[in-house]
C-alpha cells in the first residue's frame, strides 16, 4: 500500500479490510515522513505497533 492510500483509509468513516502479515488490522495514524503506520489488530486492539506502510495490504 502507498502512503496516500493509507491516509485516505485513516480519514475515511468507512471500515476498510486491511491486513498486516495476514491478520486484519486497523490503521490509526500514518507518518508520511517515515512512511510508517500505527496499527492495531482487530482481534486484539490492545496490541499496537508501528509498521511500514508498504507492508499493509488492502483486501478488495
Amino acid at each position: 500500500m502507498n502512503v496516500g492510500r493509507a491516509k485516505e483509509i485513516v480519514e475515511s468513516a468507512e471500515i476498510h479490510n486491511v491486513s498486516y502479515e495476514g491478520s486484519p488490522v486497523i490503521i490509526q495514524h500514518v507518518d508520511e515522513k517515515s512512511k510508517m503506520a500505527r496499527i492495531y489488530y482487530r482481534q486484539n486492539p490492545e496490541e499496537e505497533q508501528d509498521v511500514p506502510v508498504m507492508s499493509l495490504i488492502e483486501e478488495v
